[in-house]
């Protein structure tokens, strides 16, 4: 057993080579406090220093090493040697004088003829021989704790002691507690593995054992508060004791914990003492001016001295344990603690040099090309046009709406004042208000942007091209098609102006500004010239800064398809466009709903009203553009369309305006609110209303024709019906959702002439286009003349199953009509088939995502997919379906 605090030492024969008696606390193992916590898994690894004969304990000042290697000793049962070095580290005759003197502490036996050194500043070399040759020939080996070793500074004394440990055999172990990385061979004992280590990660408490470490000081802590408080601390030990002791004094210690300032507490005083003012004045000065940054590397830190000695103080530092961690690539950073203190010190002793210090890191930052701590230091130095300019210099203006980092690119430039004047400066005011829907503010910046030269600090094309990345996005939100290509045409004029590695860089830009020309278009009715721009965005490199413009451009695609009759496509592209979003994990609100939007769409023709009706809510919560003209005209048209389908005509003429207000009307907007108008009429009675309105349709659009003859039809207009039937043009391939019913617009007339086989044949027709869709919708609207056919062979028969009930035996309330039994058109995936399981078994949408290894969205997704293609709406009704099908 090794001498402790409560154990006396026996006296020694020898004084040390100056002749003053030895100090005898230096041989003692160091009290544990009643505070102290054990911690079972380092004692665990000391316990390997039995099988290798070098062990280092290495950490920063405050790491709980001297603790750790005392209460572990106290428990061994062999002779433990321990010396806390001081100053003889830099003598060997001093030095070896104590190793001897503590050899004979710790109840090792040394033969009388061993000696000691008899000269502060020499060693004979036959005492270490007779010290390495008598611990080979003991007994047990002894263990030898050398304590604060980072005192050793002398080359010869840590040569001589490796000269010791080698030749002494199996009979010594040598275990070193140090903040430095000692002078010894230590890649030869690594590979011959001979080397026990416990550095500072190790060493850093965990959550558990912090709270275990509270607990003794009285405080009770949850384990992600405490995981917070290591977080902070690094599991630094003597923080975590400080902090423990600080919060003791105080009325609320569990608040005191989670968020206790580290410049006004003990903490501070400590490092300041034990760590910074330990250092030369130089490196004291290079730590205050490095305390600004996050992370550094010495070309930057020289750049902030006006020196050129970085390189070597900072790997000193981090040799040494002085609260600076190594990030790999020659980076380095300060432990959070240490940076937090030195930030008030700096302000307290050198006030104003800290803006001076973040404005010369953003410029060198921004000449090594990294923009977000350039933006991030010019910030804090107040340094707004050189901010403004960097980011728009860079092209990243685009980052505002990306959706990814774009809350803090806004919240960073929140703080910008009215004093930045410049063109930059400007841009972004606009483009940060435009990404959170201030529609008036953003264009009023906008306005400012175009009325200023770029200045000399900017780049007259950086300038110019965002300037017109947000001059279609104005364009877009006001609905002015020729503005939106009047600043495509700008574009195009900058860009060969710009570095290539630029515009490679930053993706975004050319992305968003497709998906807003594309947009205009569409609004204006350019429906070929929207597809082109839009396709082109879509089959960009699939990246995370594009996924936002992909959406967008995939939504509207879908709806140009909705609006030429095509929904399968429609659906196929605004799925995607919902999953898109979800696969890079942007948190809503994202994008505009326009996906979701169709989606709601292509539900209302299948009748699947419950599940239009949550789609649009989706929409409506979606979206982040309140402003833009086509999502807002888009969602207007498919809610009236739905009260209209659940038998709410007033309603359905309120929803019917997009509430929008743009420089163009919408060709295909104003037609379809015409025609939700003119059908509200229709089904409230008031035909020669519903005529009057049409009389004002002016769209040649297919769909918009269709609709327009069935209505004219409905009022008893057949000639009129057929004749607008007639002029649609065969070129335009309208899909089956325009020829299912144009062909029943035809049948009804067949029907009211009394031409039965025509009726029958066009009928047929309709429901094996519609069927490959699941199109209900159309045969519901056609209203009760299509009854009785609907009941002949073999229509029945083409109905059954998907339209009607068929021979099936399920029917709905008492006296109602049979309810509509779908049959499934497309095989569920090998996903969709194990998340109908798992509805089986009654799972919810979260256990279904835990139980797949996907995301909660993900699950949502495949569900919406299995109900559309078994034509539900419902949990239960898709369980139900399944079993019926066979499925499960």
């Amino acid at each position: 057993m090794a001498a402790t605090e409560d154990q006396p030492v026996p006296t020694g024969q020898y004084v040390d080579p100056l002749g003053d008696p030895f100090l005898r606390t230096r041989f003692a193992l160091p009290a544990r406090p009643g505070t102290f916590l054990a911690r079972h898994r380092l004692t665990q690894h000391l316990d390997q220093a039995l099988d290798t004969p070098l062990t280092m304990v290495n950490g920063p000042a405050g790491a709980g090493k001297t603790l750790l290697v005392a209460d572990w000793a106290a428990g061994l049962e062999q002779p433990v040697a321990w010396l806390t070095v001081e100053a003889e580290g830099k003598r060997p005759g001093m030095f070896w004088a104590y190793f001897l003197e503590a050899v004979r502490a710790g109840g090792g036996t040394l033969p009388a003829g061993v000696g000691g050194p008899t000269d502060a500043d020499r060693v004979d070399q036959r005492v270490l021989f007779a010290i390495a040759e008598n611990l080979d020939a003991a007994g047990p080996a002894l263990t030898v704790v050398l304590d604060e070793y980072e005192r050793v500074t002398a080359p010869e004394i840590a040569d001589q002691l490796e000269f010791v440990l080698r030749h002494a055999g199996q009979g010594l172990h040598l275990i070193l507690v140090t903040r430095t990385e000692p002078m010894l061979s230590l890649h030869r004992y690594r590979a011959a593995g001979g080397l026990t280590e416990i550095r500072d990660a190790e060493l850093a408490f965990t959550p558990e054992e912090t709270v275990a470490l509270l607990e003794r000081h009285g405080l009770t802590l949850s384990v992600a508060a405490a995981r917070a408080l290591v977080e902070r601390t690094r599991g630094w030990a003597a923080g975590l004791r400080l902090c423990a002791l600080a919060a003791r004094e105080c009325p609320d210690p569990a608040a005191y914990l989670k968020e206790f300032e580290a410049d006004r507490s003990t903490i501070a005083d400590y490092l300041v003492g034990e760590v910074l003012k330990r250092q030369p004045e130089q490196t004291q000065d290079l730590l205050l001016r490095v305390s600004v940054l996050d992370r550094f590397c010495p070309d930057l830190v020289n750049s902030l001295t006006g020196r050129n000695d970085a390189e070597r103080i900072l790997t000193d530092l981090h040799r040494d344990n002085a609260f600076v961690e190594q990030l790999g690539h020659s980076w380095f950073r300060l432990h959070p603690l240490f940076g937090e203190i030195l930030r008030t010190y700096l302000r307290v002793h050198r006030p104003g040099l800290e803006s001076e210090l973040h404005l010369s890191a953003a410029r060198w930052l921004r000449r090594a090309g990294s923009l977000p701590e350039t933006l991030a230091h010019g910030a804090a130095a107040g340094a707004w046009d050189f901010t403004a300019g960097a980011l728009v210099d860079d092209l990243a203006i685009g980052q505002f709406f990306t959706g990814l980092g774009s809350d803090d690119l806004t919240g960073l430039f929140s703080a910008m004042g009215p004093e930045a004047t410049s063109p930059a400066t400007d841009l972004v005011r606009a483009a940060r208000d435009l990404s959170r829907s201030d529609f008036q503010h953003g264009l009023a910046h906008l306005r400012d942007a175009e009325a200023k030269p770029a200045t000399g600090a900017d780049d007259p094309a950086a300038v110019q091209l965002s300037r017109a990345l947000l001059e279609a996005l104005a364009a877009r939100l006001t609905g002015s098609p020729e503005l939106a290509e009047r600043a495509a045409e700008t574009a195009e004029e900058a860009r060969p102006e710009l570095p290539p590695h630029l515009l490679d860089k930053h993706p975004e830009l050319p992305a968003l500004l497709l998906t807003h020309l594309g947009s205009a278009r569409l609004w204006a009715g350019r429906f070929e010239d929207a597809r082109a721009a839009l396709s082109q965005v879509v089959a960009s490199p699939g990246k995370a800064s594009t996924v936002l413009a992909r959406e967008e451009s995939m939504g509207h695609l879908a709806l140009i398809d909705y609006l030429n009759g095509w929904p399968a496509r429609a659906e196929h592209k605004a799925l995607e466009a919902v999953s898109e979003t979800e696969r890079y994990g942007l948190s809503p609100p994202s994008g505009s709903g326009i996906g979701q939007v169709v989606l709601a769409a292509v539900a209302i023709d299948r009748n699947e009203l419950g599940r239009a009706r949550a789609l649009l809510d989706e929409a409506a919560e979606l979206s982040v553009a309140p402003h833009d003209p086509v999502t807002a005209a888009g969602r207007a048209i498919v809610t009236a369309r739905l009260q209209l389908a659940q038998g709410n005509a007033p309603a359905a003429v309120e929803a019917a305006d997009p509430d929008v207000s743009a420089a163009v009307a919408s060709p295909w907007a104003d037609s379809h609110e015409t025609l939700v108008t003119s059908a509200a009429y229709l089904a409230e009675g008031r035909p020669e209303q519903a005529a009057d309105v049409l009389r004002q349709l002016a769209d040649d659009q297919p769909s918009c024709a269709v609709e327009a003859a069935r209505i004219q039809l409905a009022v008893g207009n057949e000639e009129a019906a057929v004749d607008l039937l007639d002029c649609v043009p065969a070129a335009g391939r309208p899909g089956p959702a325009v020829t299912v019913r144009a062909t029943l617009v035809r049948a009804q007339a067949a029907d009211a002439a009394g031409d039965a086989d025509a009726a029958h044949r066009l009928v047929a027709q309709a429901l094996l286009d519609a069927r490959r869709e699941q199109l209900r919708r159309p045969f519901l609207d056609a209203g009760r003349w299509i009854r009785p056919l609907l009941v002949t062979a073999p229509l029945n028969e083409l109905a059954a199953g998907w339209l009607t009930a068929g021979a099936s035996t399920h029917t709905g309330p008492a006296g109602s009509q049979p309810l509509p039994l779908p049959i499934v058109v497309e095989e569920l995936t090998t996903r969709e088939l194990e998340v109908l399981q798992r509805l089986a078994q009654m799972m919810s949408t979260q256990e279904i995502a835990a139980d797949l290894f996907v995301s909660v969205n993900t699950v949502k997704t495949h569900l919406k997919s299995l109900y559309r293609k078994l034509a539900v709406n419902r949990r239960s009704a898709a369980v139900r379906r399944g079993r019926e099908m066979g499925l499960l």
